[in-house]
């Protein structure tokens, strides 16, 4: 369509036709950028979920009540000490790595025989073991956290953006940049892509594949002290949380492919523009509806994902 063709259209709408035209785009833009932001965020979620799989070749279930524990050490940081939120990823990210490699190497390993379905059993209990201590100690409450920079906003576009957000997304990014780094340049990222491609023969060239395992783990862990910080200032924590996250992170690795931490990034990417857009246009009571929906479609026509290696 020409200019001229589509200036002519637009003189023929009247003034009130043309700023309901404004509002929906203004709408439409918004919420493409907040399913993007908030896309950013299950991608840094999902990193850690597809790391422990890539290598373990387990799905992690106590992967959402181990993010839980982060948000209420990122709130109880602040509470107690007021250290802000995203200073607080120097300490929750190291913090959540040692306890990762430390579970994994007194518990998880020493319990698992060396059985990938006994790992899995083992998160499973350590999924309920920590929902019901939190319910114990924390109670039903959510909680929430107030900082000097919650409530301002930033103009992109024809809409205007939570900071928090903005600040939560670019950090997301970077972080699964600068694991996708690691992963690929380091000697201890190498290892890790030996032990996921073929732990039998990683071991026969030297590699100590249980230490490996406990370092996978940690890093998985890692990321989700990383996300805890970066969603506390945008979200709430109460013990239920995980839920909320662990089944849109298994989304997003089935979507991208199991393994794949570029299928990671995109397939967050993609659940948290669904999400945006079903929550348009559906309310916010059944936005998840499309989640759910990309889940079914993948396992049904695409079970390896959109970057999964096909066995």
């Amino acid at each position: 369509m020409t200019w001229a063709r589509l200036s002519g259209r637009v003189r023929g709408f009247t003034s009130s036709q043309l700023r309901g035209i404004d509002l929906d785009l203004t709408i439409l833009v918004a919420a493409t950028i907040n399913g993007l932001l908030i896309g950013g965020i299950y991608t840094l979620v999902a990193s850690g979920l597809t790391l422990i799989y890539g290598v373990l070749h387990i799905i992690n279930f106590a992967h959402g009540s181990m993010l839980m524990l982060a948000m209420f050490g990122v709130y109880y940081l602040l509470m107690i000490l007021g250290i802000d939120p995203y200073m607080s990823l120097l300490i929750m990210v190291p913090a959540m790595y040692i306890f990762g490699f430390l579970l994994y190497k007194l518990l998880i390993g020493r319990l698992a025989h060396g059985k990938d379905e006994n790992i899995l059993l083992i998160t499973l209990g350590l999924s309920i073991l920590i929902e019901n201590l939190a319910l114990m100690f924390f109670k039903g409450n959510t909680r929430t956290i107030l900082v000097s920079y919650s409530d301002m906003m930033v103009e992109v576009g024809p809409t205007l953006v939570s900071l928090p957000k903005i600040i939560s997304f670019a950090a997301a990014m970077a972080l699964c940049a600068a694991l996708g780094l690691f992963i690929q340049r380091t000697d201890t990222g190498k290892a890790i892509r030996a032990v996921a491609k073929e732990r039998v023969g990683a071991r026969l060239v030297g590699i100590n594949v249980d230490r490996i395992f406990a370092i996978s783990y940690g890093i998985g862990l890692a990321t989700l002290g990383a996300a805890a910080c970066l969603l506390m200032p945008i979200f709430y924590v109460s013990p239920t949380t995980g839920h909320v996250f662990v089944l849109v992170a298994f989304t997003v690795v089935v979507l991208g492919g199991m393994g794949s931490f570029l299928g990671a990034v995109v397939g967050g990417l993609i659940v948290g523009l669904t999400e945006s857009f079903g929550g348009l246009f559906l309310g916010e009571s059944l936005g998840q509806i499309g989640i759910s929906l990309i889940f079914i479609l993948i396992l049904l026509f695409r079970p390896t994902g959109l970057f999964g290696a096909k066995r």
